[in-house]
């Protein structure tokens, strides 16, 4: 299991949830946005006219504005990181937040000389996950096989759109239940557990 983890040089993260702790209250935004509570949010977004959507994203944006604020790091975060940063790896982050809360998240937590701007994919430069494109994105710009390339993740979506851009995945999850096995390669309960393989 650990012979990949130990020589893989290019690692994609998730954010919210995997490098920090979940702070999003997504029933909140939910209820905000006038979102059903088993409906994807950015898909809600898409499907509406244009005056709709913009009206809703400003206030998506104040609230996600509220919560790259209140950012808190993962545990292992830096440890796993700073280690992967000194043997040479490329690091980059996919998520369905935006560009700039991501980089004034990673900015908060002294996180942001891990990532370069162009190894950071949010949904405007990218289909959101569960699409593999802003995966793809940072594999075509390392010029690497996705075969050689890690997406980490602490949900559903991080995985198949791992899986879906060919890549090797790993579900950081504290919970005891094995969820999505078919989707998973590597399963540890935290950033910590991860550090210890490589």
């Amino acid at each position: 299991m650990t012979l990949f983890l130990e020589h893989c040089k290019y690692w994609i993260f998730d954010l919210d949830g995997t490098l920090t702790q979940p702070v999003h209250d997504f029933n909140f935004i939910r209820k905000e946005l006038g979102v059903a509570l088993d409906e994807d949010i950015l898909q809600h977004l898409a499907a509406l006219s244009d005056q709709q959507r913009s009206i809703k994203v400003a206030r998506l944006d104040e609230l996600e504005h509220f919560y790259a604020l209140q950012a808190k790091s993962a545990p292992g975060v830096y440890e796993l990181l700073d280690v992967l940063s000194g043997k040479g790896c490329r690091m980059g982050i996919v998520t369905r937040n935006t560009k700039a809360f991501t980089q004034l998240s990673l900015s908060m937590l002294n996180l942001s000389h891990h990532f370069t701007d162009e190894c950071i994919v949010g949904r405007d430069e990218a289909e959101p996950k569960p699409e593999p494109h802003g995966i793809q994105k940072i594999i075509s710009l390392w010029d690497v096989s996705p075969s050689d390339v890690i997406m980490v993740g602490d949900y559903k979506f991080d995985l198949l759109a791992g899986r879906a851009a060919g890549c090797k995945t790993a579900h950081v999850s504290e919970d005891e239940n094995l969820q999505w096995p078919e989707l998973t390669d590597y399963r540890v309960n935290s950033l910590s557990k991860l550090f210890e393989f490589i």
